[in-house]
């Protein structure tokens, strides 16, 4: 009789553990990394979406053909992450990027481009997005630049810094600078926040506009004044203007 009695509670002690095991599965589920990728060709769009998806943990969200799509888009849903072709029609990924930032600053966006300029990467820093990637590199880039975004830093093209080293090589050589951030010490992260400052920005206005902390700006902030040997924040105002990072 107590054989059996034993036998009768195996079950249902099983099928209680089980569903309490499943529940506990749902609760800690992390909530998905959602990106929208807009490209007026259907064909990159369907590449990207491809490339993301073998990611564990993010989800394409969305799609749009153009910066207007996207920016109607990103009010209804608000992504975590747009991937945004930078030539399309009815509205660049400049401009677009600038509107998504104006109605979702949490939004982050990252920019793909046929063609490297460095003028499009100092474009890129100014309308806020958070880095600028070439399609031609997307299936060895574009996986890492999403995971250093999610992480909060920026990414740009393998091809920026190769060609910000050639020209400070070449700057040092004669005398003159080619770019406003050849031969500067600055990290892209830096070049960011001296433009936030110098645009008027307070410590705790830049550190809303990139998502860290006002002890992280103040932190960066007097790295920069010692590493570019500033005695004032006119200095910095000034080396902004000079290197073209705002409007004098």
């Amino acid at each position: 009789m107590t054989a059996t009695h034993s036998h009768s509670h195996a079950p249902s002690h099983s099928t209680s553990h089980s569903t309490s095991h499943s529940a506990s599965n749902t609760a800690t589920q992390p909530t998905p990394y959602k990106i929208l990728v807009v490209d007026d060709h259907a064909v990159v769009r369907q590449g990207l979406r491809t490339l993301l998806e073998t990611q564990s943990g993010v989800e394409v969200s969305a799609e749009a053909s153009n910066g207007i799509e996207a920016l109607d888009v990103v009010k209804k849903s608000k992504p975590d992450l747009v991937v945004l072709d930078l030539t399309m029609p009815e509205m660049n990924g400049l401009d677009a990027a600038r509107a998504i930032r104006d109605v979702a600053p949490q939004t982050e966006i990252l920019i793909l481009s046929m063609h490297f300029s460095e003028e499009i990467a100092r474009e890129v820093l100014r309308c806020g997005a958070r880095g600028y990637l070439l399609k031609s590199d997307a299936n060895t880039e574009l996986v890492t630049a999403v995971h250093r975004v999610r992480r909060g830093e920026q990414y740009f093209t393998s091809r920026l810094s190769a060609t910000m080293a050639e020209n400070f090589a070449h700057s040092r050589g004669n005398g003159t600078e080619e770019t406003p951030l050849a031969g500067t010490p600055l990290t892209p992260r830096e070049v960011e926040i001296v433009q936030l400052l110098a645009e008027g920005k307070s410590n705790k206005e830049a550190a809303a506009a990139l998502g860290v902390s006002t002890r992280t700006i103040e932190s960066h902030r007097n790295h920069i004044m010692h590493k570019m040997n500033f005695e004032s924040f006119s200095d910095l105002v000034r080396f902004a203007i000079r290197k073209s990072l705002v409007e004098p």
